[in-house]
């Protein structure tokens, strides 16, 4: 499926006639030849092809760093790509400044990902710390300098924009005046509008074999397929509006990424360390794209999302063109990779129940690596305490069976006790009698059993640390 494409990459407009599924790493590096957009994994984890997307946002482009390997050009319509050719000027930046001064880069391969994705931190944020921006360049993999003169390099320039930077009210005026972005920043809103009123809607009337939302999976799994196959499109443009309460449920738009998840307002009211356990679930770009619908479709025993969303009780809407109808997640998965789904039908809203004020949410993952890894095991709980008493619980766990497990005999024996480290251990010995893991990769059977065993009592020590002694989580 040919369209032609219209954006603007770096300063200029772009009209492109491809294949929807062509990524935009290789219109880049083929067809405008700017190759400092570097062709490393094509997976989305080493960093090397990121670039920046600017989506109009009312009068103001909100930009993210993207791995351009998982990106369809057909997404990059009506947007500003932003490669490291865009923002090199004659003088290196105080970016790239740091990183010559702290012995940030050796072969320099990785160095223009590190580049893109620390300038769509300072463009995306005006509270700059070391910890965030550490985690925009999560996704971006060094494998001949080492991290701790990256780090350093990091911290510098951190240290020195929250000086410059504190007198200036607007972030992108004080970015192109400390010489971090070129001056043409500022007429990319007027440019993305005028372009915006002559897009083609990217609704195509024929039959599609995929739909697409983030494609972070997809694309790495079948991008041979996809560059022969007519593509519809499920991605939404705008965030803020994808997560909203209605009467006492908490709605999801199926099209929300994982980053518009973790940084919702209404998510971190309800669960104020979500922040913290999204860090786990891969990079930023890659948060960036992923969905959360496509999370739970994918139907990975260790969705991270699905293993949360399950623990919320989270009720499923699916719709066709004739009718909508809900199912709940637990009840979702009907075996490894098979769903309680139609062919026609999509997943277009996730909902809960909010949570009352008295409830304890916690999630666990142990994976090879502490970040951008798989789960050997993750498990999320949800109680609520009322005088000791658990009244309510969800429990979740991943890698321990062919499916994302809701542990419902674990419930059962938590439901009415007391907060007690004999009714804990029980409901424990219950949870290890539903689960039915395998050794793979990422682990033997034994070794799953034990972990899930003690990701379950962390839980309730981070419930109730006077009850479960430390040295048993060790």
């Amino acid at each position: 499926m040919f369209k032609t494409i219209t954006f603007i990459c770096n300063q200029k407009k772009i009209e492109a006639t491809l294949h929807s599924a062509t990524t935009v790493l290789d219109y880049l590096r083929k067809h405008q030849h700017l190759t400092g957009t570097k062709e490393g994994c094509r997976e989305g984890d080493c960093g090397a092809c990121t670039v920046l997307v600017g989506t109009l946002s009312g009068k103001k482009v909100k930009y993210q760093n993207v791995n351009s390997c998982l990106l369809p050009i057909a997404q990059a319509e009506g947007k500003h790509i932003v490669t490291i050719e865009g923002l090199n000027s004659s003088d290196l930046s105080i970016i790239q400044q740091s990183f010559v001064d702290e012995g940030g880069t050796q072969c320099g391969f990785c160095t223009p990902g590190f580049i893109v994705s620390l300038t769509g931190y300072l463009l995306s944020s005006n509270n700059y710390n070391l910890d965030d921006a550490v985690d925009s360049i999560g996704g971006n993999v060094c494998r001949c300098t080492g991290h701790t003169t990256i780090k350093r390099a990091v911290d510098k320039i951190i240290n020195e924009l929250s000086v410059k930077n504190s007198a200036d009210s607007n972030n992108l005026s004080s970015l192109i005046n400390l010489g971090i972005i070129p001056k043409y920043f500022e007429e990319i809103p007027k440019q993305l509008t005028e372009i915006k009123k002559k897009i083609i809607s990217l609704e195509y009337e024929q039959r599609a074999d995929f739909l697409i939302a983030g494609g972070t999976d997809l694309f790495v799994q079948r991008e041979d397929d996809l560059l022969k196959s007519n593509i519809k499109f499920f991605f939404g443009e705008n965030g803020a509006d994808r997560i909203w309460i209605d009467g006492n449920q908490c709605c999801i738009d199926a099209r929300a990424t994982v980053s518009n998840f973790g940084d919702s307002e209404i998510i971190q009211k309800y669960f104020p360390e979500m922040t913290n356990f999204i860090r786990l679930f891969g990079s930023l770009p890659i948060r960036n794209r992923a969905t959360i619908g496509g999370n739970i479709i994918n139907a990975s025993p260790i969705g991270d999302m699905t293993i949360i969303l399950l623990a919320l009780n989270s009720t499923l809407h699916l719709q066709n063109n004739k009718a909508t109808r809900q199912v709940s997640l637990k009840d979702f998965f009907t075996g490894y990779k098979t769903l309680d789904k139609k062919e026609d039908e999509i997943l277009t809203k996730i909902t809960f129940d909010i949570p009352k004020q008295n409830n304890f949410f916690n999630f666990e993952k142990v994976a090879k690596r502490i970040h951008l890894d798989i789960a050997s095991v993750n498990t999320a709980m949800l109680l609520t305490v009322d005088d000791r008493i658990i009244t309510q619980a969800n429990i979740s766990a991943g890698g321990v069976s062919p499916i994302p497990l809701y542990l419902s005999e674990m419930r059962k024996s938590l439901l009415g006790k007391k907060v007690s480290e004999e009714n804990i251990s029980e409901a424990i010995e219950v949870a290890l009698s539903e689960i039915s893991p395998i050794t793979d990769v990422r682990g033997s059977e034994e070794y799953k059993t034990l972990l899930l065993r003690q990701l379950l009592l962390a839980h309730f020590y981070k419930l109730s640390p006077e009850i479960i002694q430390a040295e048993i989580l060790l």
